[in-house]
């Protein structure tokens, strides 16, 4: 079912972009932006972030793509269900049915995917679990989930100490984002390599106000828990079963980042994928705001010879 949703604040990021959202087979709604020409590309955001942060590659990826820029669920302008008991309705699974249903409700049965952080462990779920749907995939400064859970040092942990908050038991951690979702936001982007500095005002206003929604800091929350649970009974199933990744990839990571500092990113895609390649751009962890050009550089090639 697709329609359009509830009037949300103008963002001025996306001008000649149209609002569409998407009810899934569970009922929640997907919202997303769709704008450009040419075959489809799917852009999915990460943490604590929404659609808007592809604002500053999304004119040059609109010349040559058809962008359907979504928010998660539990994020944005997207549903924000309760979680359940074994945080199963957050799941990567089920997150990535979200972005399959969206995109079949948009008429586009294959499409290449284009994500960042949380949404790239979503991407990575999708083409596992939807292989014939997924043309070509770039993941931005991930390692795998599993991978970086069982190879958790202290450094890590110091680093990315909001993976350990944020899957503690509710409420929590919802609680004391709640209490003050700026400062959250601020805290965890800010304390980044590159600090605030990258951010447009309005992006930084648009992650502001959807992370003050009723119901965010709950789903955001899920999506970690889900992550720490039964995200790794998926992709450990994934790896016992044999199953790799068929499409091609590119992974990109950030020089300056905590992936780069305490993983091997390139030889762990290579664990599960048969056509991957990747680099680190010369950035942190915030790669489509802190380095758009060189993203551009190297993704861009990569996803029109992959959806040729």
């Amino acid at each position: 079912m697709q329609s359009n949703p509830p009037a949300a604040p103008a963002l001025p990021l996306f001008p000649g972009f149209q609002a569409r959202s998407t009810a899934t087979d569970d009922g929640v709604v997907i919202h997303a932006l769709v704008g450009g020409s040419g075959p489809p590309l799917l852009l999915l955001h990460g943490h604590p972030q929404t659609h808007a942060l592809w604002h500053k590659v999304a004119p040059a990826l609109a010349a040559h793509f058809t962008l359907v820029l979504a928010d998660l669920r539990g994020y944005g302008d997207s549903s924000k269900p309760a979680g359940a008991a074994d945080h199963n309705n957050y799941s990567k699974r089920v997150m990535a049915r979200d972005m399959l249903r969206l995109m079949q409700s948009l008429g586009h049965s294959r499409f290449a995917v284009l994500a960042h952080d949380r949404g790239a462990r979503v991407a990575h779920r999708l083409a596992a679990d939807h292989g014939d749907a997924v043309q070509c995939l770039v993941l931005l400064d991930i390692a795998p989930t599993l991978a970086m859970y069982t190879q958790t040092t202290e450094a890590f942990a110091r680093a990315y100490w909001h993976w350990f908050f944020l899957i503690q038991p509710a409420p929590l951690p919802e609680r004391l984002i709640e209490a003050d979702p700026a400062a959250y936001l601020h805290d965890v982007m800010g304390s980044r390599s590159a600090g605030l500095a990258p951010f447009d005002p309005r992006a930084l206003a648009a992650y502001t106000r959807a992370l003050r929604l009723p119901g965010t800091a709950h789903g955001i929350c899920e999506d970690y828990r889900a992550a720490a649970g039964i995200d790794l009974e998926h992709d450990r199933a994934d790896i016992d079963a044999g199953r790799r990744l068929a499409m091609p990839l590119l992974v990109l990571w950030g020089a300056d980042g905590v992936v780069q500092r305490c993983f091997q990113p390139l030889a762990e895609w290579q664990k599960l994928a048969d056509d991957m390649r990747g680099e680190a751009l010369p950035c942190g962890h915030y790669i489509a705001e802190e380095a758009p050009d060189a993203l551009l550089a190297k993704a861009l090639p990569f996803l029109l010879e992959g959806t040729r």
